[in-house]
């Protein structure tokens, strides 16, 4: 199993930051990759499920299940697409400064072993890159969303 990591910090309160990352309307403008949100189920983001669409040569058809969610401090959800499949965190901690938001993955490549460890190591860098860019751009969007009067 691989993991992957990213973390930023924001200029805005827990409860701002939450409240953008949870709006799935809005994921178009900072989730690396996605092209649209096919379809929100459930009570979400406290339970059910979304689904969405990657982007043309990307994850194809990409399922989100929330296993875990409490507000303030974060959510997990089991994440499921074409290649992989694993479970993503998101975590919010206040600080003096605003908020520091950690956003992991814990994942299984959908491959036999003997490839999946070599593929493995030239995914890992890639999905940490999307991990930093989703981050980045959910930064810039809380932030400029924030000098809006």
């Amino acid at each position: 199993m691989g993991r992957v990591r990213a973390e930023v910090q924001v200029a805005a309160l827990a409860s701002a930051a939450e409240e953008l990352w949870y709006d799935t309307a809005r994921w178009p403008t900072f989730v690396d990759g996605l092209a649209h949100v096919a379809k929100v189920e459930g009570d979400w983001p406290r339970s059910g499920r979304v689904v969405w669409d990657a982007k043309v040569d990307g994850r194809g058809r990409v399922e989100e299940r929330v296993s875990r969610h409490e507000a303030r401090v974060g959510q997990t959800l089991d994440v499921e697409d074409d290649k992989i499949r694993g479970v993503q965190r998101i975590e919010f901690h206040p600080d003096g400064e605003g908020c520091k938001i950690i956003m992991s993955l814990d994942y299984t490549l959908k491959m036999d072993p003997p490839q999946r460890q070599v593929i493995d190591l030239f995914a890992r860098r890639p999905m940490r890159d999307s991990l930093k860019r989703t981050l980045r751009r959910f930064k810039h969007e809380l932030e400029a969303g924030d000098q809006i009067v």
